[in-house]
């Protein structure tokens, strides 16, 4: 009892602390951290609460809960448009360790000057051992997204998806023509003089398959061994094992493979088998496998010579052979 009363008395007079604690101190002359187990997707993962002060813009410092941290991401897909970039990024985020944004980020081509920490805070949180990730496929083809990229981080891993150039300007144009039935022919914009073969290669859907030229630019800041060229088309026909070469360079055990993937005969694409606890597979979306318009083959010809000699610098560029031509 007079154990209790001296208690009361202290706790009387301020002397007990009954407050809460918080999960860390911080003392002017050293960080304390502590670890947390997190369950998450199935596997009880190690968090280390970092307790550093608030990182300032740029700082590079990822911003930590005990759910993960907020890193810029480790890898970008940064091209092509009409390539097969959504299908990666679906097919990717089966994996456990990578964590995706879902939309476009868009960030080194049109919202730069929001800054870096807005730019992270748009990232998932990840866990030691998973990767961040994002996919935008117009950095590809801006000039100042290699720059951009290479001062927030020159270590990051560069994705690129492409596939047949003259495809992809038919593709990007069904896409377009979808959203604006009144466009004029493909012809009329592919060609400034279709008889002379002269190409307009002002025309978006054109100079987006001047892969060569683009790619000169990212390689005046990043070496070969940053970039993963992805073929647009085997990942239609063998998603599997171009997920193995994308697995492999992102330093990710394979476990997205072939048990993962059905053929959709009436899309012509590949579809992801039904996920446990869902009704029915995943197919990407509506916009997906739309047809094309029928486009002359005399303009499919003349589009295919024109790109040949600069297909044939890409593949030495990326030391791979697409076989386009």
């Amino acid at each position: 009892m007079f154990v209790v009363f001296i208690y009361f008395f202290y706790c009387l007079t301020g002397s007990c602390d009954t407050s809460t604690r918080p999960i860390y101190e911080q003392h002017p002359s050293k960080i304390h951290s502590r670890s947390s187990s997190v369950m998450q997707d199935g596997v009880l993962r190690q968090v280390v609460l970092d307790t550093s002060a608030q990182p300032s813009p740029g700082s590079g410092i990822p911003v930590v809960n005990n759910f993960g941290k907020k890193r810029f991401p480790q890898a970008i897909i940064i091209g092509v448009k009409k390539g097969g970039t959504r299908a990666l990024l679906e097919f990717l985020r089966i994996h456990p360790d990578v964590r995706a944004v879902g939309a476009e980020a868009h960030f080194f081509d049109r919202f730069y000057d929001k800054g870096l920490d807005w730019y992270r805070n748009l990232m998932p949180r990840t866990l030691d051992g998973q990767i961040a990730m994002e996919k935008t496929p117009s950095y590809f083809v801006t000039k100042e997204a290699p720059q951009r990229i290479f001062r927030m981080s020159r270590s990051t891993k560069l994705i690129v998806v492409v596939r047949n150039p003259v495809t992809r300007a038919v593709s990007d144009y069904t896409q377009t023509l979808s959203k604006n039935p009144g466009l004029p022919s493909f012809q009329e914009l592919a060609f400034k003089n279709l008889s002379s073969g002269l190409v307009d290669t002002s025309w978006s859907a054109v100079q987006i398959g001047l892969y060569a030229k683009h790619l000169d630019i990212w390689q005046q800041y990043f070496p070969q061994s940053q970039f993963l060229f992805v073929s647009g088309e085997r990942l239609v026909w063998d998603p599997a094992g171009e997920m193995d070469r994308v697995q492999d360079f992102l330093g990710l055990k394979r476990l997205v493979t072939d048990k993962h993937f059905y053929f959709n005969k009436t899309k012509g694409f590949p579809c992801l088998k039904k996920p446990e606890g869902s009704s029915r597979p995943r197919c990407l979306g509506k916009s997906k496998g739309r047809p094309h318009p029928h486009i002359s083959p005399q303009v499919i010809q003349k589009l295919q010579d024109f790109y040949r000699p600069l297909n044939k610098k890409f593949y030495q560029m990326t030391g791979q052979d697409f076989g386009w031509d």
